[in-house]
């Protein structure tokens, strides 16, 4: 990772070493494509990659366009097309460009990215007053992060830690609004299998109902006749008796 960090001007020869330490970043930021793929998939980039700015090997305080051109750069050089030696791995390279560029693209998340870049600045800073003090009082001459190599190390430590605390942070986001919306969608499909079920429910009720109602008329229809059977009389003539003689 490369910070422009602002470094105490002790005298000439801390000034030459931090001048070397420049040089030898600014060696290092032009790799081949083949190394450029290893140092994006080197052990651990699992979180050095949540850097954009490692990511891009550019400054914090980059300008948009300086950064865009880097990255077109670096999307060159790691392009599956141009390691066909190695597809897969320059396709997980290329990847991590992409995902980096689009997150310092976007001025919402970058934001973010440099509020980690200066909040490790900061925690840094007062863990070494502090590792200072205890020094002096020890009666040390300074401690190793007055060196300035060692100094942006530390830095760049407690950099990758926030921002592997903000990616399990949005994780935890993320798998919480998942669940959320798994249960509402199992509420949702209980609700329209109970729907279901009452019409269901209904429609059955219905045709039953209806069901009992013609048995009824039919019923109460055939109980009818039977009482109209019972109540007409058949007329029967009487018998004729014989004339006597007397």
């Amino acid at each position: 990772m490369t910070c422009n960090i602002p470094l105490p001007e002790k005298d000439t020869k801390f000034n030459e070493f931090y001048t070397e330490v420049k040089e030898i970043e600014k060696r290092d930021s032009v790799l081949t494509p083949k190394q450029q793929i290893e140092r994006l998939l080197r052990p651990g980039s699992t979180y050095r990659n949540l850097n954009p700015f490692d990511v891009l090997q550019v400054e914090p305080d980059t300008s948009i366009e300086e950064i865009k051109k880097k990255y077109r750069r670096l999307s060159i050089l790691v392009h599956p097309d141009k390691n066909q030696d190695d597809p897969d791995r320059a396709q997980q390279a290329f990847e991590a460009v992409n995902k980096a560029w689009k997150t310092l693209e976007n001025e919402e998340t970058r934001k973010k990215c440099m509020d980690i870049i200066e909040e490790a600045v900061g925690r840094t800073d007062i863990m070494l007053a502090e590792k200072r003090k205890k020094a002096k009082k020890e009666g040390k001459d300074g401690i190793p992060e007055d060196d300035p190599a060692k100094y942006k190390h530390a830095i760049y430590v407690l950099t990758m830690k926030l921002f592997a605390d903000m990616e399990r942070k949005r994780r935890e986001l993320a798998d919480r609004d998942q669940e959320e919306r798994k249960r509402k969608r199992e509420a949702e499909i209980e609700d329209e299998e109970n729907a279901k079920a009452q019409k269901e429910w209904q429609k059955n009720f219905e045709e039953s109902r209806q069901n009992r109602v013609n048995s009824w008329q039919t019923f109460t229809s055939k109980s009818k006749d039977k009482k109209t059977s019972k109540k007409i009389k058949v007329f029967k003539p009487p018998k004729n008796k014989p004339e006597s003689r007397s």
